[in-house]
């Protein structure tokens, strides 16, 4: 059975369920539609005349895997953040929101010549999840090794767990 998660209006994205949570789901991003147009507005006709530009906010929306282990009770999230350091992101949790951000910086020395495209990212990114019913900021644990941020945090809380009653 696949899920869909709406992550804006106009695309969509298919997840195993055997992966994802159902109580994780992604928040809409407003800006999403200017970036894809203004994308589109940037695609070139002719590759050599143009430099294509990307947008880093829908690039980087694009860049987590999510995964559930259910002997664990646990829900990992993984970014790829190449070459920032953990004082160049933040993460915080406001109602049971989780919001992981930061900004690629741009190089200093940008010259220009001899480059037929960029792809590197730069400017500034955010992804936000919502957290299961009773995950508290001490639950989420995070760790940034080799570019990539992985965050963990309970999948189902305790006192979420159903309770049999017995009929008398």
């Amino acid at each position: 059975m696949v899920t869909q998660v709406k992550t804006s209006l106009a695309t969509q994205h298919e997840f195993d369920t055997h992966n994802v949570s159902s109580v994780v789901c992604f928040c809409y991003d407003p800006f999403t539609e200017f970036d894809l147009f203004k994308r589109h507005l940037q695609t070139p006709s002719r590759s050599s005349e143009v430099i294509p530009k990307i947008s880093s906010r829908t690039e980087l929306n694009k860049v987590m895997d999510l995964h559930e282990n259910n002997e664990t009770n646990t829900v990992t999230a993984t970014f790829e953040l190449p070459g920032l350091k953990p004082e160049d992101i933040s993460i915080e949790i406001q109602q049971n929101r989780l919001t992981v951000s930061g900004e690629f910086k741009k190089t200093e020395s940008r010259d220009e010549a001899g480059y037929a495209f960029r792809e590197r990212r730069q400017g500034k990114f955010s992804r936000t999840l919502q957290l299961p019913i009773g995950v508290k900021s001490e639950d989420v644990k995070a760790k940034l090794e080799n570019g990539l941020l992985t965050l963990t945090f309970p999948q189902v809380i305790p006192e979420q767990q159903p309770h049999r009653i017995t009929i008398s």
